[in-house]
């Protein structure tokens, strides 16, 4: 039995968190859920996008998903706040193609590794009397950590490189320290091969060459806008899950945001949120069920017939959600 700590949020988040629990309630796999609220509704209900009481639960978890939540303008923000309060400090994005999906590049598979707890996100900002400055934070301890986690994640996935990027001809203090502990923590790893590029040039390479990347280890502000541009490569943000790791906890969302455009239409896409779920389920050890939720997703999208209109059908959520569930029974 695991204890996972469910907070749907708003728009289109409990549409897919609906989903994904009407899928996974048929697989062998005990998950005893602890509602929990964050985001926009819960401003508007408590005064707080995030109670102390959702963190509470959170940092109690096996693992927490997380579905969508709004941004409140000039308030904190709820995944960020969860990241630091957890020490979440490793953003986990893989990039990766799927059948049936209208992607740039087939045989897309390679992961970003971002840096999840300082850099421009360490939210020290002052205003100042022409504007306003902002502090970007790169410590030595943290960027060991995450290029470490980068080179683990790559052994234990059996890949060879991992890539560090960074701007630090132009940054030279932070990405500095960035750049010099990459290269500390690459000689625990000789089995593995290094290089570095510059963030303008990983932007260019990720369009134009995105098969020489395996794993891509880079500071926060760089890493969350090359991860929505790998997600631009296999089809669209409905297409990708995100891991938020640290040594004692873990939170798994969509990346698609709370898409309030579409928020009770009933037609978001539920996959980010099914893959979320599966790689949560391998962070808990359970691969084999992971790869039996993985391969009923896989079944549907290879098929084509029961879609979500950003993947070119007609279906709604939920029968979409009810053809993984079929997959799911059958295979």
């Amino acid at each position: 039995m695991y204890n996972i700590t469910l907070i749907p949020g708003d728009g289109v988040g409990p549409e897919v968190t609906e989903a994904l629990l009407h899928i996974i309630e048929i697989m062998d796999i005990e998950l005893d859920y602890t509602i929990a609220y964050a985001g926009d509704a819960c401003y508007k209900e408590t005064g707080t996008t995030i109670p102390d009481e959702t963190l509470s639960k959170a940092k109690k978890a096996d693992a927490t998903l997380f579905g969508s939540v709004t941004t409140v303008p000039g308030h904190k923000s709820a995944i960020i706040t969860l990241r630091k309060e957890l020490d979440l400090y490793a953003n986990l994005r893989p990039v990766k193609t799927y059948p049936g999906v209208n992607c740039l590049f087939d045989e897309l598979d390679f992961v970003i590794v971002r840096e999840n707890t300082e850099g421009l996100y360490s939210g020290i900002e002052e205003y100042t009397k022409e504007g306003a400055t902002a502090l970007r934070v790169v410590t030595r301890s943290a960027s060991e950590r995450i290029c470490r986690f980068a080179f683990k994640h790559a052994e234990k996935t059996e890949r060879n490189k991992v890539t560090a990027v960074h701007k630090a001809n132009v940054l030279k203090k932070t990405d500095g320290v960035f750049r010099e502990s990459f290269y500390k923590i690459a000689d625990e790893f000789p089995n593995l091969d290094t290089d570095e590029k510059y963030v303008d040039a990983a932007a260019m390479f990720l369009i134009t060459r995105p098969q020489d990347f395996e794993v891509i280890v880079t500071t926060n502000l760089f890493g969350d806008i090359l991860s929505d541009e790998g997600a631009g490569l296999v089809g669209g943000l409905g297409m990708v899950p995100s891991a938020n790791i640290g040594d004692n906890n873990a939170l798994f969302e969509p990346v698609h945001g709370s898409a309030p455009d579409i928020a009770g239409l009933g037609i978001s896409n539920p996959s980010a949120m099914v893959l979320s779920a599966v790689m949560m389920m391998d962070y808990l050890g359970e691969s084999y069920e992971a790869r039996k939720l993985e391969n009923a997703l896989l079944d549907v999208l290879r098929e084509g017939n029961v879609l979500t209109p950003d993947l070119g059908g007609s279906s709604k959520t939920m029968e979409m959600a009810q053809e993984i569930k079929h997959k799911l029974r059958i295979n």
